[in-house]
């Protein structure tokens, strides 16, 4: 099938201001969803046009441009109301689409699993549903009657109450998912785990490929993973840790997407440490990173360990830019997944990070306590055992969270326990994170 021709479309308003080039971004987005741009227009403007977004005048300059490149899509780099989009078609004559309507396009023809299809289906049927009667629109030319009287609104009444009970069912499903997914990763609470979290494109799967010899698929393309994968990681100097590769992000990410990812998502929530990998060689770099902590919050995944993973830096044109990045996250490492440069000192840095969640316990128990010595050496790194009568003390390295079944026998008695030594440092250097939670490892 021959690809339809793109018209870009962005309005830069005051309160939102990015780096780089401003409709990079929406190009890789349309070029992903498989349409060739042939045309871009941008405005700044204080406030959006109720009626057209971009004001009367900017239209007619968008109708000659779409007329003199023929082109078949307009694609705006913002979000629109069902309203704006039917004005701005009868003018232009050809088909409009935002933001968020490309973005779940892309989402509908990545998804491969059952629960992504799911997800991805719920937040179209979220965005469409206001969206109904421009649909429709094509029955006024059958002289039904100025907007949707007579057939056409039952029919519109229809769609209208299927779409409400298939997005029930599709929530009510995704929730049953998500519960699993809970169980399923609540299972694995005796193995340490590491969440790739980050934006689009920044090489997340790349460096699960490089780390664990795993064949996750890595393009250069926006959202390549939509489904969270989970791999053995031998960690040098730890030992195997859980390592997971998750969805990316992007600005103005819809917020039916983050709602319908959550059960996706279940591994980041829930791991010891999140490895926020980042494209150093994005011009958009700063904006990048602070968009993936914005929706790292809305998802409610607070109080995490963060370590920020700047990679790609072989791929640095600017030398500025790398240097900028360095001045405000001066705590990230740099690497990059695709040669390989770096790695080594990353998995230091990552051990490093791990042994933070670890406390130096000496255990005095009872000698025929065979139970607990074995509970120990599953989930704790038995540095030393020393025997009396009737007694073994116990000097183990071990995780906070499986200090519990410790502290609830009577048997037990924890003669000194010092937390590892840990620093919690701002996100960036000029900066405290967003809410004050999340936190970048030292």
């Amino acid at each position: 099938m021959e690809s339809e021709s793109a018209i870009l479309v962005g309005v830069h308003l005051p309160a939102h201001s990015f780096h780089g080039e401003p409709l990079d971004e929406l190009a890789g987005l349309v070029e992903t969803a498989g349409a060739e741009i042939v045309g871009k227009m941008t405005q700044n403007r204080q406030a959006p046009d109720k009626t057209t977004y971009i004001g009367q005048g900017k239209v007619e300059q968008l109708h000659q441009l779409v007329t003199a490149a023929e082109a078949d899509i307009v694609v705006f780099d913002n979000d629109l109301s069902p309203a704006q989009i039917r004005n701005l078609e009868q003018t232009l004559g050809v088909k409009v689409l935002d933001r968020t309507e490309v973005i779940l396009d892309i989402f509908s023809t990545r998804a491969q699993t059952h629960e992504a299809r799911l997800a991805v289906e719920l937040a179209q049927l979220e965005y469409s549903l206001p969206r109904l009667k421009r649909m429709w629109t094509h029955l006024s030319r059958l002289k039904m009657g100025v907007g949707m009287r007579g057939p056409g609104e039952k029919q519109l009444e229809t769609d209208r109450r299927l779409v409400e009970k298939r997005i029930s069912d599709l929530r009510r499903d995704l929730k049953e998912i998500e519960k699993r997914k809970e169980r399923e990763v609540a299972a694995r609470s005796d193995r340490m785990t590491v969440s790739l979290v980050g934006y689009t494109n920044a090489g997340k799967s790349t460096l699960m490929n490089s780390l664990t010899e795993a064949t996750v698929l890595a393009e250069d393309k926006l959202f390549a993973t939509l489904d969270t994968r989970t791999r053995r990681w031998h960690l040098p100097g730890w030992g195997p840790v859980l390592l997971s590769d998750t969805v990316g992000f992007i600005r103005d990410l819809p917020h039916s997407l983050i709602a319908s990812f959550k059960a996706t998502l279940e591994e980041a929530r829930q791991a010891d440490l999140l490895l926020h990998v980042a494209d150093a060689s994005n011009p958009g770099a700063l904006d990048q990173i602070v968009a993936v902590y914005d929706v790292l919050n809305e998802l409610g995944i607070e109080e995490k360990d963060i370590l920020l993973v700047l990679n790609k830096v072989d791929a640095v044109d600017d030398p500025v830019q790398l240097e900028a990045l360095r001045n405000r996250y001066p705590n990230a490492v740099e690497i990059s997944a695709k040669t390989g440069n770096g790695l080594s000192q990353f998995a230091q840095r990552v051990s490093r990070a791990m042994s933070r969640d670890f406390l130096d316990v000496e255990i005095d128990m009872s000698v025929s306590n065979g139970r607990l010595l074995a509970y120990l050496a599953k989930y704790g790194e038995v540095l030393s055992k020393t025997y009396s009568e009737d007694r073994t003390i116990v000097h183990c390295r071990i995780a906070q969270r499986h200090l519990g079944p410790l502290r609830e026998s009577d048997d037990v008695h924890i003669r000194s326990y010092e937390p590892a030594d840990g620093i919690h440092l701002g996100v960036p250097a000029t900066e405290t994170p967003p809410d004050g939670k999340i936190e970048e490892v030292a």
